[in-house]
């Protein structure tokens, strides 16, 4: 009997190979694409635009997937090219095949849409640099991943752009990625950056203490210690580089009278004058800005009368 000269299909690792380096090529451009937009944010804000500045957070976010996924893309990528050349049957099967087309289609959604967008925006007279440069970076990518993948799926062998499609995006993958660091800084600038988001919530909080203790009591508090209640369960916090710096926070009474007082603490980054991330939700009566440059900072603060009475007056 005459034996079977083909290699035996390994269907599991197929669909695993295939499964992988489809999802990761997903990902890769997700958030390559982030990347660009939070690029074009900041280079064009838009002044009807009023949000919490969370574009640090994502841009961190993509470029750790960028830095991990994208390796992995053209890792699985180049494995399976050998494969294919190794077993051609692989190159045929449906399973790629089916991916293929289900990438190619979600690429047409995509570059549809956004066309879409495009035009339906420009219709509204409401077309900016801004939106035209997200609209041209989706385009772009999604064009690239279309007209790739288009060109292998018609071919019985391997397409010769393999190579330069893996050298010019992990060239522009690298650009981004090194624009990131320049943006958000090294991780111990980050870890500073946190520091003083801390200092500024505790602030936050103390400030709302000492309004809650005049409207219980009528009057300022002496000294950090009076806001300490242990049936509230407050405790006034620490600044947590205390321990490293020897920094605390500092509260100073101005003007009992108008009920003017100060909080200061140091800070080891400067603010951006207005940054979104520093307004808290206002309180009526009370400048809720906490900008702030490098080293001690303090903040003038005014209660009110009339907008936070004390509590026995405010029943009556």
């Amino acid at each position: 009997m005459e034996e079977n000269t083909f290699p035996k299909r390994n269907i599991p690792r197929d669909l695993f190979l295939h499964l992988l380096a489809i999802v990761t090529l997903y990902w890769s451009a997700i958030s390559f694409v982030t990347l660009l937009w939070q690029y074009i944010n900041r280079a064009f804000p838009d002044v009807l635009t009023y949000m919490y500045d969370y574009s640090n957070g994502i841009i961190r976010f993509s470029v750790s997937a960028l830095m991990i996924v994208f390796p992995v893309f053209i890792l699985v990528s180049w494995y399976l090219n050998k494969i294919y050349r190794r077993e051609a049957v692989v190159r045929e099967s449906k399973i790629r095949k089916w991916l293929i087309y289900l990438t190619l289609f979600i690429a047409s959604l995509v570059i549809i849409g956004d066309l879409i967008a495009v035009v339906n925006t420009f219709l509204g007279g409401e077309v900016t640099v801004r939106f035209i440069l997200k609209a041209l970076s989706v385009l772009l990518v999604a064009g690239v991943v279309f007209g790739y993948y288009l060109d292998d799926v018609r071919k019985e062998t391997p397409t010769k752009l393999a190579k330069p499609f893996a050298w010019v995006s992990g060239v522009l993958v690298l650009i981004v990625i090194i624009t990131a660091f320049f943006m958000v800084g090294s991780p111990s600038t980050a870890r500073l950056v946190n520091f003083d988001q801390r200092k500024i919530e505790d602030l936050n909080a103390i400030q709302s203490e000492i309004v809650n203790y005049w409207q219980a009591k009528e009057k300022l508090p002496s000294t950090f210690s009076d806001l300490n209640n242990a049936i509230s369960g407050f405790q006034v916090p620490v600044d947590p580089q205390s321990k490293d710096k020897g920094y605390s926070y500092e509260y100073n009474i101005k003007d009992a009278t108008v009920l003017k007082f100060e909080l200061c603490a140091t800070f080891n980054k400067p603010v951006q004058q207005n940054s979104p991330k520093n307004i808290y939700p206002i309180g009526a009566g009370i400048n809720q800005n906490w900008d702030h440059g490098t080293g001690r900072v303090c903040f003038e603060r005014t209660i009110d009368k009339q907008l936070y009475p004390p509590f026995v007056k405010a029943k009556q």
